[in-house]
């Protein structure tokens, strides 16, 4: 049995980085699209009218309890032939990069949604009301009052979305992506399965890097943001 090589690690960490900005721009997107639908569907929760919230309501828990691995596949497979059968439309030349980033904006959707209401319903609604009726419009109240103190409130929970995101973007390679994943499954391959633990390892010391990076962030961002917390009043 060939012995644990550590210089391997160190050698394959170049020939993986250079894919990294594959799967940054999967959470990029992801992070975009999946913002905004999130947006939709938060507001659906909050305006409580009874259709609206039962669809985000259906959508959320449909969305939260399906593993990701199983939706990519669903997507990848389910929806060219969906496409197909409903218009005639033939999308399997697309990039699969494509498919990744609808599955996890669907994914990343239903957790932000949540965020997004949490956050929302923390802040006392009494300081809205007080900012309108001192003249403020429903628009100025919410951007001034509401939204830095929802902010706030968010972001420990939206940088855990984002660390979940990205280690549920890692399994893009199971479609054929090549990120950075998809790269170190090639290597291994290249080496008929040798040096597949040190590859594994030089791939966990980048997804931790990145996961720290993510939070130290969000960390000194949130502490930032609540210097001004307590001074905002109306």
């Amino acid at each position: 049995m060939r012995p644990f090589d550590p210089s391997f690690i160190v050698e394959v960490i170049p020939k993986l980085l250079p894919y990294l900005y594959v799967t940054l721009y999967i959470i990029a997107g992801t992070v975009v699209f999946g913002s905004l639908l999130g947006f939709v569907l938060a507001r659906a929760k909050l305006r409580r009218r009874r259709i609206p919230k039962l669809l985000a309501d259906l959508y959320i828990v449909t969305l939260r309890c399906t593993p990701p691995i199983v939706l990519l596949f669903i997507v990848f497979y389910g929806l060219p032939e969906l496409l197909m059968i409903t218009s005639g439309v033939d999308i399997n030349f697309w990039h699969r990069a494509v498919f990744v980033l609808v599955t996890f904006t669907l994914l990343f959707a239903a957790s932000m949604s949540e965020v997004m209401r949490t956050a929302y319903e923390s802040v006392d609604q009494g300081q809205r009301e007080a900012a309108v009726s001192i003249g403020m419009s429903e628009t100025q109240a919410f951007f001034r009052i509401v939204f830095p103190q929802a902010v706030v409130v968010a972001l420990p929970n939206i940088a855990n979305a984002l660390v979940n995101l990205m280690k549920d973007g890692s399994l893009a390679y199971t479609i054929g992506l090549i990120d950075i994943m998809g790269q170190g499954t090639l290597i291994i391959s290249w080496n008929y399965g040798a040096y597949a633990l040190e590859t594994y390892i030089a791939l966990a010391l980048i997804y931790w890097a990145m996961t720290l990076l993510i939070e130290k962030s969000f960390h000194w961002l949130e502490k930032h943001l609540s210097k001004g917390k307590k001074g905002i009043a109306v």
